[in-house]
């Protein structure tokens, strides 16, 4: 990772560790984290349990990034830190956050869970910010694992010594099963049992999560909260999904760890191909045609009928604090990008010779999952689990309408989130084929745009 990003990267046993420990170091307690509402609820209790105060931010509903420019002025002036998503590997608009957050003298923490060979501004995703975090769970296919790393090499020692501070002992029991987890699961899926053994965790009552989003349980949320930063104190909720999320890897752990890092680019070349074709289909954009209602979410109703709006202000090419200038590239098909145009000498030509521009071919991506965009997305997972196909990674509703003010101050416009959020069917590019096999098999329609639905950046 040292290599990919050329920065320092401190080995920490997950990415929620790594971003509890990046949380720590660069926001004072009870600072104000801008987020996205479109993620992991894990991630919005890693937050609480670093003794800050989310802060949700409002989204372009095409690819769930940050719209930079629709966050209020006076949010930004009270803020302690801005943390990116890149949402299935869907960058951020980290060039002109990296601005922002250098106008108002706050850190930049770039999520990179699901962003592993994605781009931004030609650079890759991780290396704009102060700190950003990895997950060797996802494109690696670890379970288990991540990297932290700082634009600032002179910190390493300091963040691996809160790293020791936080580690707990590692167990062999949890080595064991660690290891042989890849076989049960092989197995349960070779043997089609998956049902059998959904059910057979519920009856017994290990299922931690009966919906998309973990019980909030608001009074016990409250005691933690006012117990932050504590990791101890917010451990049920962190914990969830990964339960060795802070133990001392051994070596079973870290030996497989390394054998699935060297298979990386094998596997990062597989999911371009599949994303390629993902983004060729009908689901890959909504279809022109919705209406206001098609934007309303948990809260809309009579007279507060939520719109998603497109925002016009031009804002200027912001200046990276380190590192090359960006390589400007086409915008997607998909979503348009702003285009960061690197400042230099000009060049002299020959008068009447055309000036010859070398063309950047736009960066195939996501990569960790492609979000297709469908009308009735419950029926299209129901459409999909039929066929043994599990659509994981959906996070509906988005975290205010899910916690409430009592835990995080609220979009100034959720409806970007909200729409992103019911519609977005996030498809494993690696099973391309399949998926689409069997959303022209089952008729799943196209999302239709509310009206004024367009992308807000480029």
């Amino acid at each position: 990772m040292r290599g990919r990003l050329g920065r320092e990267c401190v080995y920490v046993p997950s990415c929620r560790f790594g971003l509890f420990v990046a949380l720590r170091h660069w926001c004072p307690p009870g600072g104000r984290v801008l987020m996205s509402p479109v993620n992991d609820d894990v991630i919005f209790f890693v937050v609480l349990a670093a003794g800050l105060r989310p802060v949700q931010a409002p989204l372009n509903p095409l690819d769930a990034s940050i719209d930079v420019e629709a966050v209020p002025d006076q949010t930004w002036d009270s803020l302690s830190a801005v943390l990116t998503t890149n949402l299935y590997g869907n960058p951020d608009d980290a060039p002109r956050l990296r601005a922002k957050c250098d106008a108002s003298g706050i850190p930049l923490l770039e999520d990179g869970a699901h962003a592993i060979g994605s781009e931004v501004g030609g650079r890759p995703v991780g290396t704009w910010g102060d700190a950003s975090v990895f997950s060797l769970s996802k494109h690696v296919g670890a379970k288990a694992g991540g990297f932290l790393s700082c634009a600032d090499e002179g910190l390493r020692e300091a963040l691996e010594k809160t790293c020791e501070d936080l580690l707990l002992p590692g167990r062999l029991t949890a080595e064991l099963a660690y290891t042989v987890r890849p076989y049960a699961e092989a197995a349960v899926r070779g043997l089609r049992l998956r049902r059998a053994a959904w059910a057979t965790m519920r009856m017994l009552g290990l299922m931690e999560r009966e919906e998309i989003r973990m019980p909030l349980r608001a009074e016990e949320l409250a005691r933690a909260v006012g117990a932050a930063p504590d990791l101890t104190a917010s451990d049920s909720w962190v914990r969830v999904d990964m339960h060795d999320y802070r133990l001392r890897s051994g070596a079973l752990r870290l030996g497989r760890v390394v054998r699935r890092l060297d298979r990386l680019d094998e596997v990062l070349a597989a999911c371009r191909a599949g994303t390629a074709q993902l983004l060729s289909t009908p689901w890959a954009r909504p279809v022109p045609g919705g209406g206001e209602d098609e934007a309303a979410g948990p809260g809309a109703g009579p007279g507060r009928t939520a719109v998603v709006r497109p925002v016009r202000r031009a804002v200027p090419a912001p200046v990276p604090r380190s590192g090359p200038a960006p390589v400007p590239r086409r915008a997607s098909a998909r979503v348009a990008r702003s285009v960061l145009q690197p400042v230099g000498r000009p060049v002299l030509q020959p008068v009447g010779r055309p000036v010859v521009r070398p063309v950047v071919a736009p960066a195939v991506q996501p990569l960790f999952r492609v979000p297709l965009f469908v009308a009735d997305r419950d029926a299209a997972v129901a459409a999909l689990a039929r066929r043994g196909i599990v659509v994981g990674y959906l996070y509906d509703p988005p975290l205010d309408d899910y916690a409430g003010a009592g835990f995080t101050d609220l979009s100034p416009d959720p409806a970007g989130a909200r729409w992103f959020a019911r519609h977005a069917l996030p498809v494993d590019p690696l099973r391309a084929r399949q998926v689409i096999d069997v959303l022209e098999e089952s008729g799943v329609r196209p999302a239709e745009a509310p009206g004024g639905l367009e992308p807000t950046r480029g």
